[in-house]
C-alpha cells in the first residue's frame, strides 16, 4: 500500500532563476530555506506538517509544474512502480537518478502526473 509509506510531500516548481525565486519566496512570503544551494542548483522550503517546496532550475512551461511527489519513507521504490503497472497505473518515466535518490512518475486516473521518490541512501 503506496500510504503506508509516505513520509512527506513535496511540490516541486521549473523556475527560471533560481536567485530571483530564492528572494521572492524568502523576502516576499517569509519561507525559510532549508536548502538555498545555487551551486548544487535547487532550493528548498519546509511547511508544517512535513510539506517541501522544491526549486529547480529549468525551462519554464505554464501547466507543466507545480509537481506532486511523494517521498517513500523505507525505500522500495522499483516495487512500489511494479505494484502500480500490475495495477494498470501508467509508468510516465521509470524509476531514474534524481537529485539526492531516485524517482519515477506515474498518471492518476485523470491524467496528471504525480511522482514518487526517495532517497539514494534508501534500498531501492
Amino acid at each position: 500500500m503506496l500510504y503506508a509509506q509516505i513520509k512527506n510531500l513535496a511540490i516541486v516548481f521549473t523556475v527560471r532563476d533560481l536567485k530571483r525565486t530564492h528572494q521572492f519566496y524568502s523576502r516576499t512570503l517569509g519561507l525559510p530555506f532549508e536548502v538555498a544551494d545555487f551551486e548544487s542548483s535547487y532550493l528548498q522550503a519546509r511547511l508544517p506538517g512535513d510539506v517541501e517546496l522544491v526549486f529547480l532550475p529549468g525551462d519554464v512551461s505554464p501547466g507543466a509544474t507545480p509537481q506532486v511527489v511523494f517521498g517513500l519513507a523505507n525505500g522500495g521504490i522499483d516495487s512500489m512502480v511494479a505494484k502500480l503497472a500490475t495495477a494498470g497505473i501508467e509508468i510516465v518515466t521509470p524509476v531514474t537518478e534524481a537529485p539526492g535518490g531516485w524517482s519515477a512518475e506515474f498518471r492518476d486516473v485523470d491524467g496528471h502526473i504525480l511522482s514518487l521518490y526517495q532517497g539514494g541512501a534508501l534500498a531501492r
